[in-house]
């Protein structure tokens, strides 16, 4: 079978990293990879990083791409104004088996009107600009990344990445995407229902060496397990009343929210990763019952544990 074709659309501005680590994954699963901008030519990225696009729009038939990926940075607000562009753009994104945005890149897509009536996301900060100025888009600002139909958008950035190992892994198979993986050293894969607010991005992290951290990594090597303030204080070696003290003001919050919040994410991956009933899931990451799990789901995510799988379940085809 001949190589999967991969267009990459970047503009002056472009963000490197979402170029970049899309380009290597899929570059290293065997992927005919081509970068098309305006014009052919040097491109510089916000940082000022040039790279060659050897492609001009003009000159580049947009109908012979199998997966299209239009990337962001802080240049898209521009780029998007760029009429020859955004239709040479829509052309491709209506013929290409897979349309996909990263970060910002979504505003790019958006102008095409190709993502009006579907589920989208972007990096959280340009999520709020995005659904006002698109309204006609459904804009979630949870997951890594989200598919709907042949329409992949991401966070941004490594979740670019991310999707491209969650598309070779589709197209090419686990064993190709886990060689992929581990040549650049990364997850085989992050699900796409990953919150961009998970623990380790909302909240403070201690230093390594740090009592804090300690019990930090406890907690995630274990969301089920016996996480009071008196064995966290014990395991810490400080009095509960210095602990509760010491980890709010340093993590931002309590350690029973914090132990909650673990115990979610690690019931969210098992919900999406997983068939195990929600009483078992509830069980073994501490919330003892499913109707406490349940709960919980309910203030915290939003949503029940059972429309949760049904919307996140990791089936990638």
């Amino acid at each position: 079978m001949a190589p999967r074709a991969v267009t990459f659309v970047i503009f002056d501005g472009y963000q490197t990293l979402d170029l970049a680590g899309p380009y290597e994954v899929f570059g290293k699963a065997g992927y005919d990879l081509r970068v098309v901008a305006e014009a052919a030519g040097l491109v510089r990225s916000n940082t000022g990083l040039p790279v060659l696009a050897e492609h001009g729009i003009a000159d580049t038939d947009p109908t012979t791409t199998d997966i299209l990926v239009v990337v962001g940075g802080r240049g898209v607000q521009s780029a998007r104004l760029n009429r020859d562009l955004v239709a040479w753009i829509s052309a491709a994104a209506a013929r290409a088996p897979r349309v996909t945005s990263v970060c910002s890149g979504a505003f790019l897509l958006a102008e095409t009107g190709l993502l009006d009536g579907r589920r989208v996301t972007t990096h959280w900060r340009q999520a709020g600009r995005l659904a006002r100025e698109y309204p006609s888009i459904e804009v979630d600002c949870e997951p890594i990344f989200i598919r709907d139909g042949r329409f992949w958008t991401t966070a941004g950035v490594t979740a670019g990445m991310d999707l491209a190992l969650a598309l070779v892994e589709a197209d090419l198979g686990r064993d190709v995407a886990l060689d992929v993986a581990r040549e650049l050293v990364l997850y085989l894969r992050r699900p796409g229902n990953q919150s961009q607010f998970s623990l380790p991005l909302w909240s403070a992290q201690p230093a390594g060496g740090d009592v804090l951290r300690k019990v930090v990594d406890t907690i995630h090597a274990n969301p089920g397990g016996r996480h009071s303030i008196a064995d966290l204080a014990t395991l810490a070696g400080l009095s509960p009343r210095h602990l509760q003290r010491r980890f709010t003001k340093e993590i931002g919050v309590p350690p029973a929210v914090y132990v909650e919040r673990a115990r979610i994410e690690a019931a969210q991956r098992a919900l999406a990763e997983r068939d195990d009933p929600v009483e078992a899931i509830a069980r073994r990451y501490g919330f003892g019952t499913g109707e406490t799990l349940r709960r919980a789901f309910h203030r915290i995510v939003g949503v029940a544990p059972s429309d949760y799988r049904d919307r996140f379940r990791t089936a990638y085809t």
